[in-house]
């Protein structure tokens, strides 16, 4: 079933989408690979601010390409969310409410899931010239010289995501692989 949610989360929403849900995001989300989740970590150890509040909020796992004139970004594909797992669990547990990547997670983030009342959601890898068209604004917020791996701040509109994690812990990576394999013994 498709749902159009707004962004930030909130907790009725992130605690109503199962995973296999087709959603599409409308509002604010933020942008944060590798090179920023440490810094955001590093800040979190020495007791300073970090660049946006993650209460309800949620990071896009994404390093855009320079954007083509009249666009707002370039492609705006996922990156492997996996390389974010040491650093997801602790956001998590400061109130971020989702995460946009693409790929498995440990069993460490789903737990922080499950405890958090968050959510997973994975963007189509690939397509990221079509995931840009649904980006109004690009800014960058923080660690400019990290470049494409800038924290930015990103409005969406309509921006297409399945829920692969649910805040229940349904994930739907491991449920997909067992109807499969159900189906193809049939």
């Amino acid at each position: 079933m498709d749902k159009y949610i707004k962004v930030p989360l909130s907790d009725k929403d992130a605690a109503d989408l199962r995973a296999g849900d087709y959603v599409y995001l409308t509002g604010i989300v933020y942008t944060a690979r590798d090179a920023a989740h440490k810094r955001m970590k590093e800040a979190l150890e020495k007791g300073e601010q970090l660049p946006f509040k993650m209460q309800n909020n949620v990071i896009y796992y994404m390093g855009p390409s320079p954007s083509r004139p009249g666009r707002v970004i370039g492609s705006a594909g996922p990156t492997t969310a996996g390389r974010m797992d040491k650093y997801a669990p602790e956001l998590l547990d400061s109130g971020l409410k989702g995460m946009i990547g693409k790929g498995r997670r440990t069993q460490e983030v789903k737990d922080a899931v499950v405890r958090n009342g968050a959510v997973y959601f994975a963007a189509v890898g690939g397509a990221g010239a079509l995931l840009s068209q649904s980006i109004i604004s690009s800014e960058v917020i923080a660690y400019d010289d990290l470049g494409t791996e800038a924290v930015r701040k990103l409005e969406i509109k309509d921006f297409p995501v399945i829920v692969v994690m649910d805040s229940q812990g349904n994930d739907l990576y491991e449920t997909a692989i067992q109807n499969y394999c159900k189906e193809s013994v049939m």
